[in-house]
């Protein structure tokens, strides 16, 4: 999280080497700032111990270097808060908030706290609340919309900073320190200019460079524009770009043409190829501002080369800035895409803009059905599949695949979000989202990836019941209800499987019916209500007798005998594991077997008969030792020497525990969870020609 959040204003930052990571100007805001920290607040001043943290905002228009003076501060004063700093981005470039749930849950994640897929934003917010409030950390917010996601985000600790960037005032939040950003003064404009295009033409005519500054007001993003153009023109002097801006502005436009921003921005992208043009232009369609060759070339139907080098020139051009990322990622910067969009609904007719989304939208989900499919390593069908894919689509290995994943997994998410939000890209956005989570599923794993998969499947609800598709809905609702489940919250789970039940009978689907009557038993069982948790396995047991399905119903045999035995029905719990029993060994399920002869074991010496649990016990032993599982073999050796012990033979017992000891020692350590496990629960079910 802390190296996620990057200047969205485009500032004073640009690609050019001279001008990287150096910081000009903003010498009075500074002080300002610093001289801030150190004021007595009011409730110092009125004798109360002040209750939350302080609060710094930098106010300032897009472009202005807002978040480049916010950052510059963080650096000379994070000494003095020793637990740290975090950093959270609360708008997207395009404008759109970030929901407080998802900011709240990265910055747990940078705390590296639990943060539980699903969780409401009161209980993250209450929970980063706590972890801050015995920490002095510094806490940047970047880019907020308004001033309710900064309030819900403020520690409750007097020796945090909280250092917020806004276009506007935070009104509502009590205390704030505010600074409002001009222009750069003209010294530190002017060097600013000269980072992009080289000392000699600034030198030569010192009057035009500030001339051409003065055109800009002084606004870091304009300037970085505006050196660009002039690096990509070395024959051109600093006085015809000055006067041409100064003619722009004689024009009189008004709003947001008259902006110098805006009239810079005209005059680069007036003079852009064509090609380079609509790139540029389409951009404004990237998920979260973020785009790479192959969104790129998808957008403006090209091929990947060809992108590649068109972003890479207008990066140089200071219209996107590349990223430091393992693989090729530019960002749009926020200031430009109003303008980005004006310029793409001026020259692009709607359905030409729905067009290229669409053609975005499908060249994600085959780059991440080859994601997957490159892990599949063991089936001849995903490696034709993979064959047959272009050469461009494919990825190398899988390391290779689980990189892109890692640094596309945010514009792929907001993918998602801005697909189901169009509504008109429905059969696309389930292709999308169902490629998705089974990527995830294949690369991080189902646990790991669970926050990004309930919001997944929390969109796959709202499609499925947008377009009347009770299978799809069912589907969502097991998914979510497990991920609910597994967090603790089983009163919510049994309210989705049982919405579930409804969507799977309303579609005539029997594997979700039958999924959801166990997962409501599951539910009741997990409440403590035995009785009800048998009655649902006992309904969903019958369904699977009715169609046949030996395996599915020897387990949830199972199902049913566990219910009875923690209800204290010992005879009915017996009754049940012996029909499993019977299940398994039918479908030849040695291990499975094995097992059942432990509970069945289990149960008899609840029910105060020894004898007959050392008889079973010893069954069950021997097979284990056919499934050749040892962890069972070990786990029934120590049983059957309680139950010795409980029989007054404690040197046989002795002899069982040491067997059990030896099976231990000589086995093998676990291997930790795979990826792809559990992918199935989470698998969105969907068929293609439905919407």
């Amino acid at each position: 999280m802390t190296d996620q959040a990057v200047d969205p204003d485009g500032a004073e930052v640009s690609a050019h080497p001279v001008a990287e990571g150096r910081f000009l100007g903003r010498t009075r805001e500074l002080k300002e700032l610093r001289a801030d920290i150190e004021r007595a607040g009011l409730d110092t001043l009125s004798g109360r111990k002040a209750p939350r943290a302080r609060v710094l905002l930098i106010a300032g228009r897009p472009g202005s270097g807002r978040t480049r003076l916010a950052e510059e501060l963080v650096r000379r004063v994070a000494g003095r808060y020793p637990d740290g700093v975090l950093r959270a981005r609360l708008s997207e470039p395009d404008g759109t908030p970030v929901p407080v749930e998802q900011v709240a849950r990265g910055l747990l994640a940078a705390l590296r706290l639990p943060a539980p897929a699903g969780a409401a934003e009161e209980d993250l917010t209450a929970a980063l609340r706590t972890a801050l409030a015995e920490r002095r950390t510094l806490l940047l917010l970047d880019d907020a919309a308004g001033a309710d996601q900064v309030d819900a985000l403020l520690p409750d600790a007097p020796e945090c900073l909280v250092v917020a960037v806004s276009g506007g005032p935070l009104t509502g939040i009590a205390d704030v320190r505010p600074c409002t950003l001009g222009g750069l003064d003209t010294k530190s404009a002017v060097e600013l200019l000269t980072g992009h295009t080289g000392a000699v033409r600034v030198t030569v005519d010192p009057r035009s460079a500030e001339s051409l500054v003065e055109a800009c007001q002084g606004h870091p993003a304009a300037l970085v524009l505006a050196g660009g153009w002039l690096a990509a023109r070395p024959q051109a002097a600093v006085s015809d770009l000055a006067k041409r801006m100064h003619a722009h502005a004689e024009e009189g436009a008004d709003g947001a043409e008259g902006t110098p921003l805006s009239r810079v921005f005209r005059l680069v992208y007036d003079q852009l190829p064509g090609p380079a043009a609509r790139i540029l232009r389409l951009l404004c369609l990237a998920p979260a501002g973020l785009a790479d060759p192959h969104t790129a070339s998808a957008l403006a139907g090209c091929s990947v080369d060809a992108a590649r080098t068109a972003l890479d020139d207008l990066v140089a051009l200071g219209l996107l800035r590349a990223l430091n990322s393992t693989l090729p990622q530019y960002e749009v910067p926020g200031c430009l895409h109003p303008l980005l969009r004006a310029v793409a609904e001026s020259h692009e007719r709607p359905a030409e803009l729905q067009l290229a989304r669409a053609r975005m939208l499908e060249r994600t989900v085959r780059l991440l059905q080859s994601c997957r499919a490159i892990t599949e390593t063991d089936s001849p069908q995903a490696r034709e599949k993979l064959i047959g894919m272009p050469r461009a689509l494919r990825f190398p290995n899988p390391r290779a695949a689980a990189d892109w994943l890692r640094v596309r997994r945010p514009a792929l998410l907001a993918a998602v979000r801005l697909a189901v939000a169009d509504g008109e890209l429905d059969t696309l956005a389930r292709r999308l989202m169902s490629q998705l989570v089974r990527a995830l599923a294949a690369h991080v794993g189902t646990q790991a990836a669970a926050p990004d998969l309930y919001g997944v499947h929390g969109l796959v609800l709202d499609v499925a019941e947008r377009r009347g598709l009770p299978r799809e809905k069912a589907a969502a609702l097991l998914n979510l209800g497990d991920l609910d489940a597994q967090t603790g919250r089983t009163r919510e789970a049994l309210a989705r499987y049982r919405a579930a039940l409804d969507a799977g009978r309303e579609a005539n689907d029997p594997y979700a019916t039958g999924r959801a009557m166990e997962s409501v038993g599951g539910a009741h069982q997990e409440l403590g209500d035995y009785d009800r948790a048998a009655d649902w396995f006992g309904r969903a047991l019958a369904e699977r007798l009715a169609r046949g399905e030996v395996a599915d119903a020897a387990r949830l045999y199972g199902r049913t005998a566990t219910a009875h035995t923690y209800a204290g029905r010992y005879g009915e719990a017996l009754r049940n594991w012996r029909a499993a029993l019977a299940g398994y060994r039918r479908g030849g399920d040695v291990a499975a077997s094995a097992r059942a002869l432990s509970e069945i074991a289990r149960v008899q010496e609840y029910a105060g008969r020894p004898e007959e649990s050392l008889r079973t016990c010893q069954e069950a032993v021997e097979w284990a030792r056919r499934a050749e599982d040892a962890r069972l073999q070990a786990a029934l050796q120590l049983r059957l020497a309680d139950t010795l012990d409980r029989l007054g033979d404690p040197a046989a017992a002795l002899l069982h525990r040491a067997a059990a000891e030896r099976m231990l020692g000589e086995e093998p350590p676990e291997d930790e969870e795979t990826p792809d496990q559990g992918a199935d629960a989470c698998e969105i079910r969907t068929a293609s020609s439905e919407d």
